[in-house]
Order: C-alpha cells, then sequence, then structure tokens
C-alpha cells in the first residue's frame, strides 16, 4: 500500500520568542535553546542544534485552507524541538533538531502541547523500516503515545476546546501511514477522534503511557471472546501491554481466573496487579502445567507454546512472533471510544497504568529510553517527561 502523506509543510520558520513567552501561562514555557543544546551535547554525542534537513519538509497532514484555519489559544511558534530521523535504521538514526516547523493541522485536527510522550515497541519496528512500504514519507519524527493541552482546534472540530488535557494514539492504524510528525515533539496535530480528555486522577506521565497499550490490550481481549466465567493466561504480564491485559481481564471482562507468566523478580507485581496463579517462566513451563485456559494473551511471541495452553476450542492472540493455528493476530485500531469506555476504570483505580520505575526519561535522553526500551528491559511503559 502506498503511503498517502505529502511532504507539504516546511520543516524550518523562524523562531518567534514572543509567541514562546506566550505560552509560560499554561506552563508550557520552552527552555533556551542553547542551555538545551548544552544539556543535551552533554547526555547524547550525536546531537545537533542546528536542522540535518535544511531542504526537507515534513507535513502531519494536508493543511487546512484559509477558510479552513484553526483557532489558537494563543500564539503558537512557528518551530519546535523535536527528534527526527531522515533514514531508517538503529537508534543511531536518531537526532535531535531544534528547528523543526510546528505542523499545520487539518479542519478534523487539533494541536497539542505535548507534556508526555511514551515509547512502544513499534516505534523501533518502524523506524528499522520494517513497514517502509506503507509508512509516511521520511524524514520521520517518531512517537505514537501522547498526552498534552489542546493549544489549536479544527474547523471541524466538535468536542474539543482549546486547554483540554487529553491523551491518546496519534495513529489510527500503527503499521498503515502513521503521521509523519509524532509526539516526541513539543507539538504534534492530531485527529480530534483519536483523542479522549484525560483522566483526572492521572498526571500527564501516567495517561502518556496508556493509550496504544491499553487499546492494544482491550481490542486484543475482545478479539478473543473473553467474557465473565472465563479463565485468561496472561504471557509477559509484566510489560506495558500485560499489565494491562491482566487488569482489563480482571475488572472489564470479568475473568473467573488470571494467571501471568514473568521472570522470578516480577511474580510479586504479578500478584499486586490481581493475578490468581503467577507462573516464573524460569522455573516452569506454563504450556507443561495440567491446567488448561479459555484465554491466552500472548504479549511475548510464543504462539507454539501458548496453542498447548488452552482448553479444546479456546483462543490465542498474539502480540509478535510467528503464530501458530489457531492463534491469530491483530493490528490494533485506535479511537477516542475505547479511551473514554475505560476512562471510569482508570478514574476509579480499578485499572492503575505502570510506568517503568526508571523512568520517566528527560526530553533529551530519548535515546537512552529507546535503548532501554529495546534491550527488553522495561517494566510498564518507558515515558518521555517533560517534553521542552
Amino acid at each position: 500500500m502506498e503511503a498517502l502523506c505529502t511532504n507539504t509543510n516546511q520543516f524550518h520558520a523562524p523562531l518567534c520568542d514572543s509567541s514562546l513567552a506566550s505560552l509560560r501561562p499554561l506552563a508550557l514555557s520552552l527552555k533556551p535553546c542553547s542551555l538545551f543544546s548544552k544539556t543535551l551535547r552533554t547526555r547524547a554525542n550525536i546531537i545537533s542544534t542546528t536542522s540535518r534537513y535544511p531542504s526537507l519538509r515534513i507535513s502531519a497532514s494536508t493543511p487546512a485552507s484559509s477558510t479552513e484555519t484553526a483557532t489558537a489559544v494563543s500564539a503558537v511558534p512557528s518551530e519546535m524541538k523535536a527528534w527526527v530521523y531522515g533514514e531508517y535504521g538503529g537508534i543511531d538514526v536518531l537526532k535531535f533538531d531544534s528547528k523543526v516547523s510546528v505542523p499545520e493541522i487539518s479542519e478534523d485536527q487539533v494541536l497539542l502541547k505535548v507534556v508526555a510522550a511514551a515509547l512502544n515497541p513499534v516505534d523501533g519496528k518502524r523506524r528499522q523500516g520494517k513497514f517502509k512500504a506503507t509508512d509516511s514519507p521520511l524524514p520521520t519524527v517518531p512517537g505514537y503515545d501522547v498526552a498534552g493541552i489542546v493549544v489549536k482546534v479544527g474547523s471541524q472540530v466538535k468536542n474539543l476546546k482549546n486547554g483540554d488535557e487529553v491523551y491518546g494514539n496519534i495513529n489510527e492504524k500503527a503499521l498503515e501511514n502513521p503521521h509523519q510528525f509524532g509526539s516526541l515533539a513539543e507539538f504534534t496535530a492530531v485527529e480530534e477522534k483519536l483523542l479522549a480528555l484525560k483522566p483526572k486522577n492521572l498526571d500527564f506521565s501516567q495517561a502518556a503511557g496508556l493509550p496504544l497499550a491499553i487499546q492494544t490490550a482491550y481490542e486484543g481481549l475482545e478479539r478473543t471472546g473473553l467474557s465473565a466465567g472465563k479463565s485468561v493466561l496472561v504471557l509477559g504480564g509484566a510489560g506495558g501491554v500485560g499489565s494491562l491485559a491482566i487488569q482489563l481481564a480482571k475488572q472489564v471482562f470479568g475473568a473467573s481466573k488470571v494467571a501471568a507468566t514473568s521472570s522470578t523478580g516480577k511474580i510479586e507485581l504479578l500478584k499486586s496487579l490481581g493475578v490468581d496463579l503467577a507462573i516464573d517462566y524460569t522455573k516452569e513451563n506454563f504450556e507443561d502445567l495440567p491446567e488448561k485456559f479459555d484465554v491466552v494473551f500472548d504479549a511475548v511471541g510464543q504462539s507454539d507454546k501458548a496453542v498447548k495452553a488452552i482448553k479444546e476450542g479456546g483462543s490465542v492472540v498474539v502480540l509478535t512472533g510467528a503464530v501458530t493455528p489457531p492463534g491469530f493476530r491483530f493490528v490494533v485500531t485506535s479511537n477516542r471510544e475505547v479511551l473514554n469506555k475505560l476512562n471510569p476504570y482508570l478514574e476509579s483505580g480499578k485499572i492503575k497504568p505502570m510506568i517503568d520505575p526508571k523512568g520517566p526519561f528527560p526530553f533529551s535522553q530519548v535515546i537512552e529510553a529507546f535503548t532501554y526500551l529495546e534491550a527488553g528491559r522495561a517494566t510498564g511503559k518507558v515515558v518521555i517527561h517533560p517534553i521542552q
């Protein structure tokens, strides 16, 4: 499938200091570039405060016409800081750029001042070019998950207004034409239909770690047909998606029994999430247990073993790796409806976000954060905060 984004928006534009100052009342002020770049050079040797892509253009969407111009809550700067890559490859292709143009918005979009963002495995796969045939054009500002404040709204936006605190996954389809402008930037443009109001009891870091993971967990369990009275085994229960799958299975779907796997050091964490049976995969093989399950939620890529752990007629959903029948894979479709449905569970504390204890990572340490995530050491979500 051809990527549908076009390169229409200028990558660079003059910096507006007065615009930056106007955002300070909203706690959205930006640090001086010179001080910020000095910090970055200390923490990452590859950082540059001038653009590596002076002649390139980046587009979040097709810009709205003059009659569809959005209304700003206050002046928005023309440039922003962002992490960018202009070629596919390892973590080292990521570069910091302090002069990226703030994206234009379409009539159905809002412009967010990004407060926090979260990293996901799909970010790494995308950066490595594993779905380049359906990717948006390079250069790319990565990042799917976002939590932030609405600072501009398109003419067709109905339910959001300037100043709203929101969260969501900015890409409706993870692998099909994701936005060139991701969430690892000071501003990003997002369709209204993908954003929900941030749960009142969560801070921006907690909210940023939820969207893609919780929507994946919810849709995966829903597709398996999990319902009240059924049992489920979650493989990788301490991960970002697995930890939420445990809680959703228990609190939303009404599973009669929830089991999960993890390494020895994370067994107590599984118990704190409410699992009835915590399995240490370093000491026992879950597929050899006499007990079988109605559903197996495989978040780690062990489909060949997972199918041995289900009851006759059971269901296995696989998020990564090869798929062994009757297991199946899906690609999540993001929308605000799932987030709206789950917000009451989050606000009541029945479902809790789980942020990796090593974080949040500051915006200057995106390289370190990706290195940590892609080494497979994370417990819960890897979050970037503050974005400034």
